[in-house]
């Protein structure tokens, strides 16, 4: 087996609580920064004004950041680490194994003998000390004889290992799922959540005033739903924003709904267009050879472009250069994609430079990350905070 190729964690975007966005400084950052910590770090989870970060327990020397041999962790491998805050809460505790923030609660899978694990809840401003808010004793299922992926669904929180209950960040905190919900991933976003299962379907359920549930309709759903409008297709992700989703499919294709507001959905947006970012004005995209081209807010027969405020179907969207998608991560009202090849894009809301651009542009069309490139970084993974944005990345293979 080749040896894994160093790699590293980048922040970029909101800052203004003291978050680790690697050398930022003042409220935000506009560019994909090195974390401090990024060679030790193995899960992020980001909330509006604090960040955990989950590393390994023991940390080894300080090495030059992409030095060939230098001992890293793989980003969700993390067997008994450590989780430490970041920004309006801090504090650390060892012997973790993820953890998920909101701004309400503070989620920390703790290890514990052989497979079982502790759950424990924390209000985000007890820099973990004390007592948890309540605390539950996680036993993973066993392996069954039809389990199509031939291993216990294990899934990351706020999903729990056994796979049968989830938490969330308002009560009731611990929420069973439905025996026949073989549940592979769940994500929350503000008012909803998704969930995708062992068979690769995504069910909804939640608000649905802004379309997010992909229903067609904008009607709450109390309990889980499956989207009939994908029922045939494999999904191989699913990412919950505040208002909008997004799932990846086996093959790479992105299927997206909800709100478009700030253009997360990829469509032309009113906002943006009063703006004068994207859609009345000219802005940069790129050529099928990856050079750039000037686009404006106009269909092939010279009208002007429909502005699209909700979307509450899933629609396909199409990468440019035909890019297959492999991992999705949604902000508030932003979207981050990583491609087969290793290439970020991002869109949608760009205030405090969570699009990774250098600037503060919000865009309604799919934008690579060109610092990647330039670094000859290949992007492994993507988590999104409301406001930021978080990338594992490694150096590219040498030919």
């Amino acid at each position: 087996m080749a040896e894994e190729r160093p790699g590293a964690w980048f922040g970029f975007g909101f800052c203004g609580f003291g978050q680790e966005l690697g050398s930022g400084r003042g409220h935000q950052v506009h560019s994909p920064s090195p974390l401090r910590a990024g060679v030790d770090v193995c899960r992020v989870s980001a909330s509006w004004s604090y960040t955990a970060f989950v590393t390994r327990e023991r940390s080894p020397p300080r090495l030059h950041l992409f030095q060939q041999h230098s001992p890293v962790a793989s980003p969700h491998r993390c067997g008994g680490g450590r989780v430490e805050l970041s920004g309006s809460a801090s504090g650390a505790a060892g012997g973790c194994r993820d953890a998920w923030a909101s701004e309400g609660l503070l989620l920390v899978l703790r290890a514990g003998p052989g497979p079982d694990a502790l759950l424990q809840a924390w209000a985000p401003d007890s820099a973990l000390r004390g007592e948890p808010l309540w605390a539950h004793n996680v036993v993973p299922e066993a392996v069954e004889e039809d389990d199509p992926g031939g291993e216990a669904q294990t899934g990351r929180l706020p999903l729990l290992p056994c796979a049968r209950a989830y938490v969330s960040p308002r009560p009731p905190f611990y929420r069973p799922l439905a025996p026949e919900l073989r549940a592979r991933q769940l994500e929350l976003g503000a008012e909803h959540a998704l969930l995708l299962d062992a068979a690769g379907q995504v069910f909804s359920w939640g608000g649905g005033r802004h379309g997010q549930l992909g229903h067609g309709t904008l009607e709450a759903e109390l309990e889980p739903r499956l989207l009939e409008a994908l029922q045939g297709l494999t999904m191989a992700e699913v990412a919950a924003g505040g208002w909008h989703s997004v799932c990846v499919s086996e093959t790479g294709d992105i299927y997206i709904w909800g709100w478009n507001g700030s253009g997360q959905l990829a469509l032309p947006t009113r906002n943006l267009a009063e703006d004068g970012e994207t859609v009345a004005r000219e802005a940069t995209g790129l050529n099928e050879d990856g050079s750039q081209v000037k686009r404006t807010g106009r269909v092939e027969d010279g009208a002007p472009a429909p502005f699209i405020a909700v979307q509450p179907f899933p629609a396909l969207l199409d990468l440019p250069l035909g890019s297959d998608a492999v991992k999705v991560s949604c902000g508030s009202r932003h979207t981050a994609v990583v491609t087969r090849t290793g290439e970020l894009y991002t869109w949608g809301w760009g205030k405090y430079g969570q699009l990774g651009h250098e600037d503060t542009t919000s865009l309604d069309w799919p934008r690579r990350v060109e610092y990647f490139v330039d670094k000859q970084l290949q992007v492994k993974a993507v988590t999104c905070g409301p406001w930021n944005t978080y990338v594992y990345a490694v150096e590219k293979g040498k030919s």
